[in-house]
């Protein structure tokens, strides 16, 4: 029953963790700012974050929520949809690009150009906005025309404000993936603002007009207050998958356990485990930009690993599978088209797929000795046993074995073993068995 009840428990933390979670606005008449920080490539838990965040905003009668970001991109379509809840937002959503050395790429680009006002911390980079395949392919001359065109026209409307040198670059972004630094963007109009910190933003931001669907706000932030509004355990949890290190060893993890499982059934926790595990793999190689290919490599690895279990190779299909692990990880995260920001680390594959090697070899080596280890059953596995004397055998008389009596017969006939004493079988013949006294 314990089992079940820590699942139970389990469950119900889960449960309670997706409930939203408002923070506490500052009360009185200063005016507060709250604020959502994303550090990923954009996904459905991101999306999820900026809609509680605006939601709790507008609940919490906030003057503006800043939307600090920094991401490498990500789906288009979930791009879209992060646009138009910015746009259709109540309360000024000021997006902005932190820390020092952030990025706002790809998607990231045009989300920050969705903000009602748009600002950037020093030495940080936007643009190279680009589309590419699903996974990170480069798309078909005619696919990607028609991508290239939605997008630009989608950064023309959201640029068109800020002048014709703004359209101009959000265009370039598009059409020839190209990148300016803080000050560049700053210089041609594509951001409001440079910003030290967060205070200095909203500084900077006190005064400023921005446009709502419901018209024009002045923003009056110089005495606001900032409050953070957490990720919940599930939005970071998703947060998290989408790291290309974090999937590739849940795969590998899900995998042994599910072989550790198939190999010796009737538990349930290595199953548990790899099902688990497996599963939030692959919601992780739902949102990186994987190439598919690799998991034929994989796959190939786990069989290798296992028919040398089976039919012992002394370590040859181990070494070929650890070969199989170390490229198939490379070719399903690090493909040319994938950015250097969601690749896995090479040392880590090499040291993930050397320790599989070096246990699955372990594993051969237990089932070559098992192999050549003899058969003893019945009689034959008496030898060496200890027993203990019940009638005193001089030279025969009776040895408790196990649960079981025998009559024994002691190898030297002029030795006496009084009850009590152990002894040693050294051989059985018929239903008599030849005993000495054991040495303890």
């Amino acid at each position: 029953m314990r089992p079940r009840i820590c699942l139970l428990l389990l469950f119900l933390l889960s449960v309670l963790s997706l409930l939203p979670s408002q923070p506490g606005l500052a009360q009185g008449e200063a005016p507060s700012a709250l604020v959502i920080t994303v550090d990923a490539p954009v996904n459905a838990a991101m999306l999820a974050y900026l809609q509680r965040g605006i939601r709790a905003a507008e609940q919490g009668g906030a003057e503006l929520l800043i939307f600090e970001l920094n991401t490498p991109g990500g789906s288009v379509t979930l791009m879209q949809d992060m646009v138009e809840v910015i746009r259709g937002s109540q309360v000024p959503v000021v997006v902005y690009v932190a820390p020092r050395g952030a990025m706002a790429a790809s998607a990231g680009t045009v989300i920050t150009l969705a903000g009602h006002a748009a600002a950037m911390a020093p030495e940080t980079t936007i643009g190279a906005a680009s589309p590419v395949g699903p996974e990170g392919e480069d798309l078909g001359e005619t696919m990607a025309a028609k991508e290239k065109n939605i997008l630009k026209a989608t950064v023309r409307s959201l640029a068109e404000g800020r002048g014709q040198g703004a359209v101009d670059l959000a265009e370039s972004t598009i059409e020839s993936a190209a990148a300016v630094s803080a000050t560049e963007a700053l210089q041609i109009g594509l951001v409001d603002f440079i910003a030290q910190d967060r205070q200095d933003l909203l500084e900077q931001l006190d005064g400023f007009t921005v446009q709502l669907a419901s018209g024009e706000i002045t923003l009056e932030t110089t005495d606001a207050a900032i409050t953070e509004v957490r990720p919940s355990l599930i939005e970071q949890l998703l947060t998290i998958l989408t790291n290309p290190n974090i999937v590739f060893l849940l795969l590998t993890i899900g995998v042994q356990a599910i072989l550790i499982e198939l190999s010796s059934p009737g538990g349930w926790v290595a199953g548990f485990i790899g099902v688990v595990c497996l599963s939030l793999a692959a919601y992780g190689l739902g949102i990186l930009p994987v190439n598919y290919f690799g998991l034929v490599f994989l796959a190939i690895a786990f069989v290798l690993f296992v028919l040398d279990i089976k039919a012992p190779t002394h370590g040859a299909l181990t070494a070929a599978g650890v070969a199989s692990l170390i490229v198939g990880a490379l070719v399903l995260f690090n493909s040319p088209s994938v950015p250097a920001v969601q690749r896995v680390s090479v040392p880590l594959v090499i040291i993930v797929s050397l320790l599989s090697g070096a246990m699955f070899f372990t594993f051969v080596i237990f089932a070559v000795r098992a192999q050549k280890t003899p058969v003893r059953m019945g009689m034959e596995s008496l030898p060496g046993r200890l027993g203990v004397v019940r009638d005193p055998v001089s030279p025969v008389g009776t040895v408790q074995l196990g649960g079981e009596l025998w009559t024994a017969e002691v190898i030297d006939r002029n030795e006496e073993l009084p009850a009590g004493a152990k002894v040693e079988v050294v051989r059985v013949e018929g239903n008599k068995l030849f005993v000495r006294k054991a040495d303890l």
